[in-house]
């Protein structure tokens, strides 16, 4: 979860909400993303997607059976339909998304009759992962109301 922190440090000092993700396979990180959507101007530009796509080019397949995500802020329906259809086991995140959450907050897809139902663990370094977030949106409400 530290290093998908730093990720969305990385993210945050880009201008893009702080979101950061890392796929782990045997101890290992095998796909690091961040949130790119305002850089990339797309909105498939999730932390996930982007961590996600990066281990199944490492791993050579999209079945990722063996691995588990770690990511600051809790999936968006998006995102949650990518970790199911990746066959990901475990999904650890930080932050809960009031607003979006599709792992408990407004929604669990992961509870609902899919073929695959990963296992979630929430609130690993939430403090941290909120924090993060919390900053960046004062520093654009300030920005926005000229201070």
């Amino acid at each position: 979860m530290r290093e998908a922190l730093a990720l969305a440090g990385e993210a945050a000092a880009l201008g893009e909400v702080p979101v950061g993700a890392v796929v782990v396979k045997d101890g290992t990180v095998v796909g690091r993303g961040r949130n790119r959507r305002e850089t990339e101007k797309n909105a498939l530009c999730h932390a996930e997607l982007e961590a996600i796509g990066e281990a199944c080019r490492a791993l050579g397949g999209w079945r990722l059976w063996q691995c588990e995500l770690f990511v600051t802020l809790e999936p968006c329906p998006m995102c949650a339909g990518a970790i199911i259809n990746a066959r990901i086991p475990r999904v650890v995140f930080g932050a809960k998304d009031k607003k979006a959450g599709s792992c408990g907050s407004v929604v669990n897809l992961f509870e609902l009759p899919y073929n695959h139902r990963p296992e979630l663990v929430s609130g690993v370094l939430e403090q941290e992962c909120a924090a993060l977030l919390t900053s960046f949106f004062q520093r654009l409400r300030n920005q926005k109301q000229g201070g």
